[in-house]
């Protein structure tokens, strides 16, 4: 790999690092503005907000992402008169806020994709002017220019200086460290986003340090700058400019009306003894308008040596300047010591966590997989040698494989309360477009979900929340009437559940119309007119594609398009779905998923030959065939007494078309799938098993309720079995009445 494909892969690993990290800082800074917005008073919010929008600003000039830096800055110089107090908090403010969030995320977009929208151009702009017309007259005629400085190139040394004495500007002097470079800093980077903050008035690099040809380590950089700096930021905006080269940079920052003395502190700081170095920085300085009296003197040396010519500063310090200068020294000093102390509390923060690309995460978790499949097939070896010193070897390091499985799913389990945190922006827009007012109450954000899954639930949590805002709540005045609080009540919810992650959404609205849903169904050939359904079916319904009871389409809902994506999307994810509602009360909807994709503990079963896997979760006990099952001839389902439980039972060889194996004694697993039990015939128990699940082949796709694969220890290949699914096969195979969900096996089942 040249040299030139190795800096084009940090360059690439960086960016999408600047890319995860600024999606980070969004919802930073939307979620600063929504606590902002219930809460006005709450400083540390607006302080978050403006943080994140300043990293997203700084982060993006390091990267030459110019539009992103402009139209930051824009919102940033909002956020800043707000910390100020020079502008009030007002719905208007927060709107163009929330609005630029979104602005921001769709000029990464470009970052990411690399292509320019001019629609994204000029909606930038019309945001743009919008935020600084709600800073006022004054604030807007200065930000014009401001965002025209964060365009234009540096200013080099050119410029006119003007005698004043350096006292009007800043002095920066700027010295980066051997490895800025090889660590991904870009020096030109910070000096562009310098100028966001005000005008360079002069500038001089400082290249002494560049050394012959030969001795040159093009990796390496030697760069310094010295620049005068004309801005009316406080000294802490313009340190934050250099906050990422904390470790890789030595910055020295002079106020307007520095003492002179300060500058010959910081010429023996660059130069040692070296007096050509300091002549030459004095120089420097007055070719940039720093008008100092330079007088020589002649430093006492050996006489072996040459004479040594110091340029010091002819101004004397009286008393008074000079405690003044002391406690200037020694402020910065301090500021020194914190910007230290914060940097090793921000190594220590780094040392806790590490950013892990997801394909190495699930390279990782493949690898643990074939590690237990390969512990299993050793286990069943060592079984059949029958050496007990060998079985108790196995056993452990299958013990110790199992906690490295746990221990690699675990690094993939995240909060599912992150995704829960992306709807109260939602709640809040949805809300004021259907001048509802709406109460989100969010628990069991803590709960642990595999990082794939919570990404995938997104969109289906999306449709169900807006379907309660817009179907489910009432409005105002019909809440009053039906005597309840104005403010209607959304709650998301999730808990661990046997082995299962339950995801509630509920709403204390309407309810469902039960007659209007029948109607539509018996309207469509769903159901036949006149068939009486319990409740939990007849909610069941809605998730039929383009099954919808709206009486007006609305920009939010009302097609009959979503609820059966809805379901499609969580029955992929091996999870169910289930109403329940009750008029005038509201609506929950459950969703149950499994905490994992990738491996979970299993039960083995043998069906005509045939190695069957079932979820271990959803076993609750296991018994042998009972009378009223075998005595039923080639039936393939029916119902039995589990002590004084009526329960249905479904035979999978006769399921499957397969001739069961009736030469030893059979068995009944009985599993749960939510509120429903059902009795599962097999025709042999082979205990717990650790599963790895292998997706299917696309030519298997039509086999009925199958969930995947696994390979077993001896190499032999088993099926795992989707509780749900089978009795929604069974349902729709075995049955005489036209019915859906999987409770619907179980009515079916007891009724014949």
């Amino acid at each position: 790999m040249s040299m030139n494909d190795e800096d084009a892969e940090i360059l690439a690993v960086a960016r999408a690092g600047f890319l995860d990290e600024a999606q980070e800082m969004l919802r930073q800074f939307e979620q600063g503005l929504l606590v902002l917005e219930e809460d006005p008073s709450d400083s540390e919010s607006l302080n978050s907000a403006f943080r994140a929008a300043h990293t997203i600003k700084g982060t993006a000039g390091m990267f030459g992402c110019e539009a992103v830096v402009t139209f930051t800055h824009e919102a940033e110089t909002l956020l800043e008169a707000l910390r100020s107090g020079t502008r009030q908090l007002d719905e208007d403010v927060v709107a163009a806020l929330l609005e630029s969030r979104d602005q921001i995320e769709l000029l990464l977009g470009e970052v990411q994709s690399g292509e320019e929208d001019p629609g994204v151009k000029a909606s930038s702009e019309a945001l743009a002017a919008r935020l600084r017309a709600l800073l006022g007259a004054e604030e807007a005629a200065s930000a014009p220019a401001a965002a025209a400085a964060s365009k234009a190139p540096v200013q080099s040394a050119q410029a006119e200086p003007e005698d004043s004495g350096g006292d009007a500007c800043w002095h920066l002097s700027l010295r980066f460290g051997h490895d800025a470079l090889r660590n991904g800093l870009d020096p030109l980077a910070f000096l562009r986003y310098l100028a966001t903050l005000g005008e360079i008035k002069a500038l001089r690099s400082q290249v002494q340090a560049i050394p012959n040809l030969d001795e040159l380590d093009a990796e390496a950089c030697y760069l310094g700058f010295e620049l005068r700096f004309d801005s009316k930021a406080k000294r802490e905006d313009i340190e934050r400019v250099f906050e990422f080269a904390l470790e890789d940079s030595d910055v020295q920052i002079f106020e307007p009306g520095t003492a002179p003395a300060a500058f010959e502190e910081l010429a023996t700081r660059r130069c040692g003894d070296d007096a050509e170095a300091r002549a030459a920085l004095f120089q420097c300085w007055h070719e940039m308008g720093m008008r100092f009296k330079v007088r020589l003197e002649v430093a006492a040396v050996p006489e072996a040596e040459a004479p040594q010519v110091i340029p010091h500063i002819e101004r004397r310090v009286g008393p008074a300047e000079e405690g003044k200068t002391q406690k200037r020294n020694d402020r910065r000093s301090g500021e020194g010591e914190r910007r230290e102390g914060g940097r090793d509390r921000r190594a220590g923060d780094e040392t806790r966590f590490v950013r892990v690309r997801a394909d190495k995460l699930d390279k990782l978790i493949d690898l643990i997989g074939e590690l237990v499949i390969a512990g299993s097939g050793a286990q069943m070896i060592a079984h059949q040698e029958g050496s007990a010193v060998l079985v108790e070897a196995t056993q452990r390091v299958m013990d110790l494989v199992q906690e490295t499985r746990d221990g690699t799913l675990a690094l993939r389990m995240v909060p599912i309360g992150e995704t829960f945190g992306r709807f109260q922006r939602v709640v809040r827009d949805v809300s004021k477009q259907l001048g509802k007012e709406v109460d989100l109450v969010v628990t069991g954000g803590d709960t642990e979900l595999d990082k794939s899954m919570v990404d995938s639930i997104a969109d289906p949590l999306m449709h169900l929340v807006r379907n309660s805002m817009d179907h489910g709540l009432e409005t105002q005045e019909g809440r009053i009437a039906a005597g309840k609080p104005p403010m209607g009540r959304l709650a998301l919810n999730a808990y661990h559940d046997a082995g299962a992650v339950v995801i509630e959404v509920s709403d204390d609205g309407r309810g469902l119309a039960r007659e209007r849903i029948l109607a539509k169904a018996v309207e469509r050939g769903l159901i036949a007119e006149g068939q009486v359904l319990p409740d939990h079916e007849v909610w069941q319904l809605i998730f039929h594609a383009g099954f919808s009871t709206a009486e007006q389409v609305t920009d939010l809902s009302g097609r009959g398009v979503g609820m059966d994506v809805v379901k499609r999307n969580i029955e992929a994810l091996r999870g169910t779905i289930a109403l329940t509602s009750e008029v005038g009360k509201g609506t929950l909807t459950q969703i149950r998923l499994p905490l994992t994709l990738a491996m979970i503990d299993g039960f083995l079963t043998m069906v005509g030959g045939v190695n069957y896997v079932l979820p271990l979760s959803a076993v609750a006990e296991c018994i042998d065939v009972p009378a009223e099952c075998a005595t039923q001839g080639e039936r393939v389902s029916g119902t039995f007494d589990l002590r004084g439980e009526v329960l249905p039972w479904l035979d999978l060889a006769r399921f499957y078309g397969i001739t069961p194996d009736t030469s030893r004694r059979r068995s009944v697993v009985v599993v749960r799938d939510g509120q429903t039990r059902v009795g599962l015939i097999v025709d042999r128990l082979l205990g717990e098993h650790q599963t790895v699940i292998k997706p299917l082949s696309a030519i298997f796709q039509h086999l009925k309720a199958l969930a995947g694969s696994t390979i077993l220890g001896s190499g032999d290949v088993a099926l795992l079995l989707d509780v749900s699914g089978l009795l929604n096969a069974a349902v729709r195979n075995g049955q005489q009445v036209r019915q859906i969900g999987t409770a619907a096996f179980a009515h079916a089942a007891l009724k014949s």
